[in-house]
């Protein structure tokens, strides 16, 4: 998946079956990425002949070095805070240094994973950036476990409801398209709150005639909660008129 980081919104997306590497989806993947765009990708989408053809576009990219991964140093720069080396390096493995023959960033740093400082070496093609930033940059990259948790939470992919390839895509494709549409709602009503919490108002009125982006607006600005009241043909919260009733919109 693309996840646009300053978004946080899925820009593109592959489902298919967990039997093919990751690396194979990378090069479709990245087809549309500009000329000064910044792509970051976990190890198992490293591919060298591919960031080589993203490099010669002027995309920028930023990964974590592979355990396996040979290379000689070029030049070794100077290093501080929570940074432990900085070097300009060239692979010299038989078919990496064929496939990438330009000089790489490797920077080593001490990053805190779950309240411990763990040592992530990451790799990039840009020369110029501090060491920090490219830690900071590559663990951006993890608010795409953010991205998934809220996916699975709060639209239900946590079980699915069939288990062929079919169900199992239309559930998913399902679920992206209701958190784009969701997101799309939040932000054309200026929802202050939480994702969940829009999830959950929402699943509280699927089978009622709101206008959704009016009932997203007022969500929390009344004193005390709302008290539905009944008449012969329609319960109706006060405070909102007619105008609230139309089409439902999910």
């Amino acid at each position: 998946m693309q996840l646009n980081l300053q978004t946080f919104l899925p820009s593109y997306a592959i489902v298919k079956e967990a039997n093919t590497h990751d690396s194979t989806e990378a090069k479709e993947m990245c087809a549309t990425i500009k000329d000064g765009e910044i792509v970051v990708f976990d190890k198992a989408y490293v591919d060298f002949k591919h960031l080589y053809h993203l490099d010669i576009r002027g995309v920028n990219w930023v990964t974590r070095s592979k355990d396996n991964m040979t290379y000689d140093i070029i030049e070794e720069r100077s290093s501080k805070s929570n940074i432990i080396s900085d070097q300009l390096i060239k692979l010299n493995g038989v078919n990496t240094e064929k496939h990438y023959p330009k000089i790489l960033r490797l920077v080593a740093a001490n990053v805190e994973i779950d309240g411990k400082m763990k040592v992530l070496k990451f790799l990039s093609n840009n020369l110029q950036w501090a060491p920090s930033s490219i830690a900071s940059i590559y663990q951006s990259r993890w608010g795409i476990e953010v991205f998934f948790k809220q996916l699975k939470q709060n639209l239900k992919l946590a079980d699915f409801l069939g288990h062929n390839k079919n169900a199992i895509q239309w559930q998913v494709w399902t679920a992206l398209l209701t958190y784009v549409l969701l997101r799309f709602l939040a932000f054309r009503s200026q929802w202050p709150h939480s994702f969940s919490r829009i999830t959950t108002l929402i699943r509280g009125v699927l089978w009622s005639y709101f206008d959704l982006s009016s009932l997203l607006k007022t969500c929390g600005t009344a004193s005390d909660p709302p008290k539905i009241k009944a008449v012969p043909d329609q319960a109706y919260l006060p405070n909102f008129d007619k105008a609230f009733y139309g089409t439902a919109c999910v």
